[in-house]
């Protein structure tokens, strides 16, 4: 896939130690940790240590790494191992000692990390494909989707576009967009997964 192509570039240059390759895991998947932290409702400095002791770990472990594409993956499951540790610190009864076996921290977020992991392939997939649109798109879509909504009408006098021109235009950004060798890969993956067992394209998938 389009996405593992640029996870194996990044974690390689990374481990050939690239500052601009890590930068760019940083930026990436900065969301997907504070997003898995924000699950298991840590707070803003318990999950900064989170994501420090993530960070640190990926440093000493990305050498080893004997499929880079695995990055993400390993970034979320290690990410929801931080956060339980810290879960586990808070029910430690005063004096140290160990859990008592009734008060473990149940096991209810199983799924978190592979959810907040589509989650943020997806929004990864969304910001690059839309650097990849012309300008007078990106400005168009930008416009689009401020909050609150903004008329047409001063859409159309900021882009010097006639206000009925608005809605083709906007079908043939996204149009675009969908097209995108990101979005396109995210697309077929999630048709893929949807399908029953065993059934492809040819049996009536499609």
């Amino acid at each position: 896939m389009c996405h593992d192509l640029l996870v194996i570039d990044l974690a390689t240059r990374a481990r050939d130690g690239e500052k601009q390759a890590w930068d760019a895991i940083v930026e990436r998947y900065s969301p997907l940790i504070w997003s898995i932290c924000r699950c298991h409702r840590l707070g803003n400095i318990d999950a900064k240590d989170v994501g420090q002791a993530v960070w640190l770990q990926l440093v000493s472990q990305l050498a080893h790494f004997r499929d880079p594409a695995a990055l993400p993956g390993w970034l979320a499951a290690t990410t929801q191992q931080e956060c339980r540790r810290i879960l586990r610190a808070r029910c430690r009864p005063p004096g140290g000692g160990d859990v008592p076996k009734d008060q473990n921290i149940p096991d209810d977020h199983s799924t978190t990390a592979e959810h907040e992991l589509l989650l943020a392939e997806r929004d990864a997939a969304l910001r690059e494909a839309f650097t990849r649109l012309p300008p007078d798109h990106q400005r168009l879509l930008a416009l689009l989707i401020t909050a609150p909504p903004m008329p047409y009408a001063q859409i159309s006098a900021r882009l010097g576009i006639p206000a009925e021109s608005i809605e083709p235009y906007r079908s043939r950004c996204l149009d675009k967009l969908r097209r995108d060798p990101a979005i396109a890969a995210l697309i077929s993956t999630a048709t893929a997964s949807s399908r029953p067992p065993g059934l492809t394209a040819r049996d009536g998938g499609a």
